[in-house]
């Protein structure tokens, strides 16, 4: 993809065009590794959720490499233009961070020196609007699951449909504790509506945290 302006680019595989962010294929993506003890993830620094597991640092960022059109299709119709890399040479590892048990597990738990640095402008609409999408995304799959039995775990274990909603809606609600803000649970709500609830309460204190730090 290219773009009027190429000069215009903040080296992160963003590039700014009529208010809109675009990634280009030439473009690096800077991107950091969690290195556990059995697992490792790399992870893109500006496009969070663009995340893959391996057992060293090629594997998770192959993996990285092949999710990407799967990642682009989950922000389709939103403003942000988002290109798949095409190598693995267009990733740029700007930290490693040492891992721990839940990284073992199979889940990213660690904080780089970025995520300690406040919002430059525009950058809180930018991760609304990522979130909104994965949001939409993730209801399109439930939705697409109603009625339908779900493969058990390699025990014959795991969670049924509603399950995995619930299991999702309390580690979001476990994050929204760290921006010091609380969701409160209601009587008589359906889990639909504790949802709804609990994505506007994740809204809302993002928009706190980020008056806070500026």
């Amino acid at each position: 993809m290219t773009v009027s302006n190429p000069t215009n680019c903040e080296g992160n595989g963003r590039c700014r065009q009529g208010g809109l962010f675009q990634a280009m294929e030439n473009t690096q993506y800077d991107i950091y590794l969690e290195i556990g003890q059995k697992k490792l993830f790399a992870a893109a620094v500006e496009w969070p959720g663009w995340c893959r597991s391996g057992r060293d640092e090629a594997s998770a960022m192959q993996a990285l490499l092949e999710a990407g059109p799967r990642y682009a299709r989950l922000l389709h119709g939103t403003n942000l233009a988002f290109t798949a890399s095409l190598s693995t040479e267009n990733f740029r590892i700007i930290e490693r961070v040492e891992g721990n048990a839940t990284t073992d597990f199979g889940a990213p738990d660690k904080l780089i020196a970025r995520d300690s640095q406040p919002f430059g402008p525009g950058e809180l609409e930018r991760v609304q609007t990522l979130l909104q999408a994965y949001w939409q995304a993730f209801d399109a799959v439930v939705e697409t699951a109603v009625g339908k039995e779900l493969r058990k775990g390699p025990r014959g274990g795991g969670r049924d449909l509603m399950g995995i909603v619930a299991h999702v809606m309390g580690a979001d609600a476990s994050y929204l504790r760290t921006l010091g803000w609380k969701f409160v649970e209601v009587k008589g709500e359906n889990i639909k509506q504790s949802l709804t609830r609990l994505r506007k309460e994740i809204l809302n204190g993002l928009d706190a945290a980020a008056v806070d730090l500026l």
